[in-house]
């Protein structure tokens, strides 16, 4: 709970300007719990309400440039409330009219002693998984994420840190990030596979590009997999779940 606060709180933060209003009201609701944050910050566009909670989502916000990023974890916010059998939506009347994320958790009967949750059965075996993204919320949410799966994650912000960082964890795994600045993901591709290291990993491209044109260069240079942003987790999961019983090298051209 405190997470999803947090990162609620957080996102108005960012998208309201200096002497605007944040509030935050909780009511009860018969067997609900109701939780708004509310603020008349940059708001969000109508088009883009349905994809705001989507990992790695670019939404279109007056102040998106001056504050950079992609707003913090609001992915997270929607994976977490869900784990607690809630729901949570985003409103807003458009750019410039601030928004309401509402979010909706069943209550408790205080008189009835609460009975243990069954916890959700992973199927994913633990792996070492290495996230480079120069996008730092992006990575730091997706880490997340996958820790919550049982995952051991480490993230790098460039392409020389994945390459310093993969040679101390060993991962199995690297998502990589190709549109790095530094040294863009199909290089780094590159010098993890002529690396000992690196030569038998698997290796994921997390892009915005998705052309046939665009999976080939991923392929030439190196990638398992080619996944197009934003990701879908469960897809994702169940590519790390699935290690090392199959090569990925089939997902090209399968629309991922």
């Amino acid at each position: 709970m405190t997470q999803i606060l947090g990162n609620l709180l957080t996102n108005a933060a960012k998208y309201t300007a200096p002497g605007g209003l944040i509030q935050l009201q909780v009511e009860s609701s018969g067997p609900r719990v109701l939780i708004t944050v509310q603020d008349n910050g940059s708001g969000i566009p109508q088009d883009q309400l349905d994809h705001i909670f989507e990992m790695f989502s670019q939404v279109d916000r007056s102040l998106e440039r001056s504050q950079g990023g992609l707003g913090i974890g609001l992915m997270l916010v929607k994976r977490l409330v869900e784990m607690h059998g809630g729901s949570v939506q985003a409103h807003s009347e458009g750019l410039g009219r601030g928004s309401r994320f509402c979010v909706a958790l069943p209550q408790a009967e205080l008189e009835t002693p609460p009975l243990p949750l069954p916890l959700a059965p992973r199927n994913s075996i633990p792996r070492r998984v290495l996230i480079a993204d120069d996008n730092a919320d992006a990575a730091m949410s997706l880490a997340t994420i996958l820790k919550m799966e049982g995952h051991h994650v480490q993230t790098a912000c460039s392409g020389a840190q994945a390459l310093s960082q993969g040679q101390v964890l060993q991962p199995e795994v690297v998502l990589l990030d190709i549109g790095m600045p530094d040294m863009n993901g199909l290089e780094v591709c590159r010098r993890m596979r002529q690396l000992p290291w690196g030569r038998a990993i698997t290796i994921i491209a997390l892009t915005g590009l998705g052309q046939q044109e665009d999976r080939r260069q991923s392929e030439e240079a190196g990638f398992d997999a080619h996944l197009v942003k934003p990701v879908n987790i469960k897809l994702l999961t169940d590519m790390l779940s699935t290690l090392p019983m199959q090569k990925l090298m089939a997902s090209f051209g399968t629309g991922m």
